[in-house]
């Protein structure tokens, strides 16, 4: 077992403050109201032009045809769940990583394949571990979904631990941000990630099709292959994938202070799916079932003598039936999986502790006819799992939890007004077995915690002209505890900390405000907006100021504390301790801004010559502890990204330049302290060719941090940010061929 040293760190300072003041909080609801209130009297009588397409769709189909989603519709899902096809008619801020983008971007983990994205970072445990941050929230504020159902793993529960998703088998990848992803459940309070991998085929195949895609190099030296094969005949339709992956210890530059290449950073991971669906209502409908594998073996960049060896399978049945035309029901979608999960963390080749998490989940939504001009959603969901973690490093005991719920989600588009209006009802229960299911007397005797939650949102766009449009959201969320949250007691190596839970705690309430404008024209396009969230009641991991020993001994002082062996930490302990990070309710603000331009400058003419695109992106967020007065721990400071590209013939070129400022507010706690800017330079060169009527092969060449430029992610943990440096220079070479 390892146990960190703690280092010294100056004082944070004050940067980038991009935090609404109460007077300004006013103004912007004040705004949003007089805005919701003028445009629906003076336009409600308006006919809207016909819409311009989406900024950038044009060029990423001409760039690379065969890359573009043959199997996947464009309907927007997460935003909009009666199926908006262009992105102004989602009220809510979606990034959809698709086709050629997706390609480019396939990383080792789900996390790092959409950091970058407007408003989304990750957390980073090597290259091996990866999750989703959304606007400075991450964990189970963050909602990880494969074709709208769970996807049971441990990855919300500690950062060494990957969710159970390679990018290898994602077609594309929806990100919700902001009120609306209160549909999805209260531990979506900070946003949505899905998933969609057409394993359960949505449109009927005639026929057959499929895909090669092959990629290595890069810092790590990866090695991967996926293959996709489909087949139908109009009426029946079959799906099957199948990858693999290996990759070695991945290299740092030189100045980062860590051995290059960083020590048990080497992974492997392979898994594939099949799947069926039967065409109902003569196309109008369709049912199906599909049966995936993961599996995957890692080493965590904590303890050079443990790996993580994971495995899941997951069951998913579908029913989709559409146009119906009924008085009263248009539509009816029904999903319901099943997963078992389990991974085990091998010491030295010794089985430690094993984690399992097992459970289904069900989702049902009935589109309703239209009465009068509101139409929508209404429907229910529900979810049971049962985690488990025995062994030496088990901090958690057996739990179960159980959410039930209903939800409803309303349109109303009044000439060129849009507006959304969503509700959820929840029950939340979760129960722990204590010392009673073989854990440790620490665990304590069996409890069971319930919770009722409310949430609600309110939504507006304003189509002034074809060109432009203004978005407005506000929503009162409210989130249960998890079961690390309440019963967590126990010493969690691989963050270094003794993690005590606290079973008295409340729900988490929260308001937020989310403001747009977004432009188009033709192939430009350009999107601004602002948030705000505040918690009443965040609950949040702080340092308590004790130590405790593996077994929990301890709970004095840092001056009077005893290690346990008679021994205290001033005279020198003979057994590792390790600090105490005790959950608690604060009061908390996340506020911040996101802009994102693509300016077409040059178009090509009947075919000839070739386009020219200047991108621009900038995203930023401050977060605060009110009640402790200081930072909260993990955010992505300021991001600006600037690119150019080139789209001639069949070629593509592009090149990137992303600067991510000095983040100087960390909390005192932080034990590595503020974490340097720095600049990364990518580039892409792509070329597509016509290998017949059908078949058409993608070549390209990835260099990222072409610079070797030292730079550290300040969205990981304090004790992980110095032992695991981002990827220094990595050259990838890769080659899709669709049939």
């Amino acid at each position: 077992m390892t146990i960190f040293q703690e280092t010294a760190r100056p004082a944070p300072t004050n940067r980038h403050k991009l935090s609404l003041r109460p007077d300004q909080t006013k103004l912007a609801t004040a705004l949003f109201g007089a805005m919701l209130f003028a445009a629906a009297v003076s336009t409600s009588a308006q006919t809207v032009p016909p819409a311009s397409p989406v900024a950038g769709a044009e060029k990423s189909a001409a760039a690379n045809p065969s890359t573009t989603p043959k199997k996947v519709t464009d309907i927007i899902v997460i935003g909009n769940p009666l199926g908006a096809t262009d992105a102004r008619d989602v009220v809510s801020p979606v990034e959809v990583l698709s086709g050629n983008e997706l390609l480019l971007r396939r990383a080792g983990t789900l996390g790092e394949t959409v950091d970058g994205l407007l408003g989304v970072s990750s957390t980073w445990f090597g290259q091996n571990a990866g999750r989703p941050v959304i606007r400075g929230l991450d964990g189970d504020r963050v909602r990880v979904l494969s074709n709208l159902g769970s996807s049971l793993d441990a990855s919300s529960l500690s950062f060494d631990h990957n969710p159970a998703i390679d990018p290898l088998a994602i077609e594309r990848i929806e990100v919700l941000r902001g009120p609306a992803a209160l549909l999805y459940g209260g531990t979506a309070i900070g946003g949505v990630v899905n998933v969609i991998d057409n394993r359960i085929p949505a449109t009927a195949i005639d026929g057959t099709r499929g895909a090669i895609e092959t990629r290595f190099g890069g810092a790590e030296r990866d090695r991967s292959t996926s293959v996709l094969f489909e087949a139908g005949n109009g009426v029946v339709s079959l799906h099957g994938d199948g990858f693999t992956r290996n990759s070695d210890d991945y290299r740092v530059p030189k100045n980062t202070g860590v051995p290059s290449p960083v020590v048990n950073s080497s992974a492997s991971a392979t898994g594939g799916a099949l799947g069926a669906s039967l065409q109902l209502l003569g196309g109008r409908g369709n049912v199906g079932i599909s049966h995936s594998l993961y599996e995957s073996n890692y080493g965590t960049v904590a303890e050079a003598d443990v790996r993580i060896d994971m495995r899941q399978t997951r069951t998913a049945a579908e029913l989709n039936l559409r146009d119906l035309g009924g008085a009263f029901v248009e539509g009816i979608f029904v999903k319901a999986s099943k997963s078992d999960y389990k991974h085990v963390e091998l010491e030295s080749g010794d089985v430690g502790t094993t984690f399992k998490n097992t459970g289904n989940d069900f989702r049902a939504e009935i589109k309703h006819a239209k009465f009068g001009a509101v139409q929508g959603v209404v429907g229910l969901q529900g979810e049971s799992f049962r985690f488990s973690a025995l062994g030496e490093e088990a901090f958690v005991p057996e739990t179960k939890t159980r959410n039930q719920s209903v939800f409803a989600y309303e349109e109303l588009v009044a000439g060129a007004m849009h507006y959304a209006f969503g509700a959820r009802l929840e029950r939340s229960a979760v129960d722990s077995a204590g010392a009673s299911a073989a854990g440790p007397a620490r665990f304590g005797a069996a409890a069971s915690r319930a919770f009722s939650l409310g949430s609600a949102s309110l939504g507006a766009s304003y189509r002034i002209n074809s060109e432009l449009t203004l978005t407005g959201n506000m929503a009162l969320n409210e989130r249960a505890p998890t079961y690390n949250e309440l019963f967590a007691n126990g010493a969690h190596i691989a963050t270094a900390a003794y993690e005590l839970g606290n079973s008295r705690l409340s729900k988490e309430r929260s308001s937020a405000i989310d403001l747009g404008v977004n432009w188009t024209r033709g192939a430009s396009g350009a999107k601004f907006g602002v948030f705000m969230q505040s918690f009443r009641n965040f609950l949040a991991l702080r340092r308590s100021g004790i130590y405790r020993d593996a077994e929990g001994n301890g709970g004095g002082n840092v001056s009077v504390m005893d290690c346990g062996d008679g021994t205290s930490v001033e005279s020198g302990c003979t057994a590792g301790v390790l600090p105490e990070y005790q959950c608690q309710a604060v009061s908390a603000r996340l506020s911040g801004v996101e802009a994102q331009t693509n300016l077409r400058l040059l178009e090509r003419d009947k075919g000839r010559g070739f386009t020219l695109d200047l991108t621009a992106k900038l995203d930023a967020v401050r977060a605060e502890d009110r009640t402790n007065r200081e930072p909260l721990p993990r955010i992505s400071p300021l991001r600006i990204t600037i690119g150019a590209t080139i789209d001639w013939q069949r070629f593509l070129f592009s090149a990137e330049l992303k600067r991510t400022a000095r983040q100087s507010r960390v909390p005192q706690a932080d034990t590595f302290g503020p974490t340097g800017g720095y600049t990364l330079l990518n580039a892409t060169a792509q070329a597509n060719v016509n290998l017949g009527s059908r078949s058409t092969a993608t070549f390209f060449l990835r260099g990222t941090n072409l610079t070797n430029a030292r730079a550290f992610n300040a969205a990981s943990i304090d004790t992980i940010r110095g032992l695991a440096p981002l990827p220094g220079r990595g050259i990838r070479a890769g080659l899709r061929v669709d049939f």
